[in-house]
């Protein structure tokens, strides 16, 4: 059964790096290979599950043996690479293109794991830190508050121009955070990432970070609505509600220490910027009175009748005291 489960995923992987099964020979209503239906959609949803993995030793050794060279390694490793980009795009006419390094994947378990380390490999990670307070060994709750309540606090969210998804900024009071594309296979993706980090010991935590940031700054569609709003999340769900329940069931029972990730630090400024009153007596000041062209001119015009009376005011009562002889 390995076998015959390993020689299809090659074929695939040959398939789509040929641009079509049918210059390998299949023909044009095959119902595999060459289907308009968008069953190849659903094959690498189900082919990128944890459960489901084939040991890439034993693909390379397959594809190896069809070479000619059996002992021929981290070919199927940059093809798994190409063929799984789709799942993870950042808009929807284009698709993020993961790097390929063949000794950071050599002896690598499975395609899944190849294609995390893949989704990484396109930047730099920040290393996690550790937040102990001063005088104690017990850690900061880096605990966020929502897109809602961050921007009561003046906080303001824009739109990273990166694909690295996982690439969030902050800073003068603006959150920066790269565009994610949501669609049907989301789920599933995110979950196997994070199952696959759960059950290594000696794997970081980088999507479960990402995950836990999102799942702690959306806790309504209200929250997923302005998100969109600045262009950072784009979805094919039905509603919003549906993309806040995603990521709010993303997390249930995993367990993960946000102290350990890489986005500590940034959970700290946030969270330090948040407590400032000055922030939200100047954010409650721009939403209540600056926040539309009609209220702008109302304020305008309150205080120009402020100045205009406190001027008779004045005049009124030093004509008194100072009458004209």
């Amino acid at each position: 059964m390995m076998v015959l489960d390993g020689c299809f995923v090659i074929e695939l992987f040959r398939g789509v790096k040929k641009g079509s099964f049918r210059a390998l020979g299949y023909p044009r209503n095959d119902p595999v290979f060459c289907s308009s239906g968008g069953s190849l959609h659903m094959i690498r949803r189900d082919m990128i599950m944890l459960e489901n993995q084939i040991p890439l030793f034993i693909l390379d050794r397959l594809l190896g043996i069809q070479h000619g060279n059996p002992d021929e390694k981290g070919l199927v490793a940059k093809l798994a690479v190409r063929f799984f980009e789709p799942l993870m795009r950042t808009d929807e006419h284009s698709r993020t293109r993961l790097k390929y390094d063949p000794l950071f994947h050599e002896g690598r378990l499975h395609c899944l794991e190849v294609y995390r380390r893949s989704l990484l490999r396109l930047g730099p990670m920040p290393e996690a830190r550790t937040w102990i307070k001063r005088g104690g060994s017990q850690k900061r709750q880096q605990h966020i508050r929502s897109v809602t309540e961050l921007r009561e606090a003046g906080i303001d969210f824009r739109q990273r121009k990166t694909d690295r998804f996982w690439d969030i900024k902050f800073k003068c009071g603006t959150l920066q955070i790269p565009r994610l594309l949501i669609h049907s296979g989301t789920r599933s993706l995110f979950l196997n990432l994070i199952a696959f980090e759960q059950s290594r010991f000696d794997c970081s935590n980088a999507i479960s970070s990402y995950i836990t940031f999102m799942d702690n700054l959306i806790n309504s569609p209200e929250d997923v609505g302005y998100l969109h709003y600045c262009g950072i999340i784009e979805h094919w769900l039905g509603s919003d509600d549906e993309v806040a329940d995603l990521f709010n069931r993303l997390c249930q029972e995993v367990a993960f220490n946000i102290n350990d990730s890489y986005l500590s630090e940034l959970s700290a400024d946030l969270n330090r910027y948040y407590s400032l009153k000055w922030n939200n007596w100047r954010a409650s000041l721009k939403h209540n009175y600056f926040s539309n062209p009609w209220t702008i001119i109302s304020v305008i015009a309150a205080f120009v009748l402020l100045v205009l009376t406190l001027t008779q005011t004045f005049y009124g009562v030093y004509g008194y005291y100072r009458p004209i002889s």
